[in-house]
């Protein structure tokens, strides 16, 4: 039988061909197939801040959208349980169980509440307008604006487990906690496959958080221990030690989101100002939905208008309380109510902060009454683009 003998130049040629067309036909293939790293179903959101910033009202503002499941400092059962340590020791435990929360795994608080338990005993529930409506609880639908007063009515009642059942039915998962004081604890969070977390750094004129601490000083006493480290002594604050390490602690989150970034960081961190949000509402909210992959619904504009234009700054019984009031007044209160001597020694401990997060420092009685003299400093000076941003400058 006689053999036909191919040159080795046309095998090598027919190789290459047929290699170049499989792969091109891999390249298409698999461009209409899904990538294996497929991020998670949910959306995780932190609002990451400190006691007093006005993220309450922030968290309320995501809670009351009908895709999001939300939960307010449930890292506060850690603290209290474990109130003897320092913030810095409890990091870690705070990072595990917020982690378990956006997974929707509520065994986590087993080791806190190790009791049967119900709705009520969960930090702050009735702040949540998902565990006020179905399946959590039947009493409110899910479009429903609901308020804490009736929620604590007619929900509390209903079993823990409707926590984790509700959490599992929504697209979105947002925490709001201030109870972080480092960005880099949350790396671990942040590169975990499990999770499409977004870091939303909500932060405050260090002058008007003084001013709102003031309200509440014996409330904030616990809390402040832990910051200051005193194994379980309560501290009020009179010398402005946790407000320099609050000061401190915003400006190494922006920092470290800002200067050299991680890539995972790459469209994830969003700085929000008070002062911005409660100035135009909602395109600060509009920005903040877009960035968290939600819309904003005419329900929730109307009652965004209406909880940003009530009469006066509030009183101090609402002091952790979402109540209507007129939000700019109360983001300028401070001028009029504190000494200057509190405002230098507080522009003292918290210079930087001030500086780098784009507030104008006064250098007198006159300038900090004067309320023609903006003290936000306008946002293109100091807010961080992806795009734009260069580490020279």
């Amino acid at each position: 039988m006689a053999r036909i003998r191919i040159p080795s130049t046309i095998v090598i040629i027919f190789v290459t061909v047929q290699t170049g067309f499989l792969l091109f036909m891999y390249a298409r293939y698999s461009s209409f197939m899904p990538q294996s790293e497929e991020k998670p179903s949910q959306v995780h959101v932190l609002i990451l801040s400190s006691w007093r910033s006005g993220s309450s009202f922030v968290g309320q503002l995501f809670s009351q959208h009908p895709s999001v499941f939300y939960l307010m400092e449930p890292a506060w059962h850690v603290w209290v349980t474990m109130y003897q340590n320092s913030a810095k020791v409890l990091h870690m435990a705070v990072r595990d169980l917020v982690r378990s929360v956006f997974l929707c795994d509520m065994s986590v608080f087993d080791a806190y509440m190790p009791w049967k338990r119900n709705l009520s005993d969960l930090f702050q529930w009735a702040a949540s307008r998902a565990l006020c409506s179905a399946p959590a609880c039947d009493s409110f639908q899910r479009t429903e604006i609901t308020s804490e007063m009736a929620c604590k009515t007619l929900c509390g009642r209903y079993p823990f487990g409707k926590v984790e059942e509700a959490c599992k039915t929504y697209s979105h998962v947002v925490i709001k906690e201030v109870r972080f004081f480092d960005l880099k604890v949350l790396y671990p969070l942040l590169t975990d496959p499990s999770l499409n977390l977004k870091i939303i750094h909500l932060v405050r004129d260090p002058r008007a958080v003084v001013k709102s601490r003031e309200q509440s000083v014996k409330a904030l006493a616990r809390d402040n221990g832990i910051v200051l480290s005193t194994n379980g002594t309560k501290v009020e604050d009179s010398k402005y030690k946790v407000m320099q390490e609050v000061c401190r602690s915003h400006v190494q989150i922006y920092e470290t989101a800002t200067l050299k970034p991680p890539n995972f960081l790459k469209d994830r961190y969003l700085m929000v100002r008070f002062e911005d949000l409660v100035r135009d509402p909602l395109s600060e909210i509009s920005e903040m939905y877009k960035f968290a992959d939600l819309r904003l619904t005419p329900r929730l504009k109307s009652w965004i208008y209406n909880i940003t234009h009530g009469q006066g700054p509030g009183k101090k019984k609402e002091a952790f309380k979402i109540t209507s009031r007129d939000a700019v007044s109360v983001s300028q209160a401070w001028r009029n109510v504190l000494s200057f001597q509190k405002v230098k020694k507080i522009q003292e401990v918290c210079k930087g902060a001030i500086n780098i997060l784009g507030y104008q420092l006064v250098d007198s009685e006159k300038e900090q009454r004067d309320l023609t003299l903006d003290l936000v400093l306008p946002r293109r000076q100091n807010q961080f683009s992806w795009s734009s941003f260069n580490p020279k400058h």
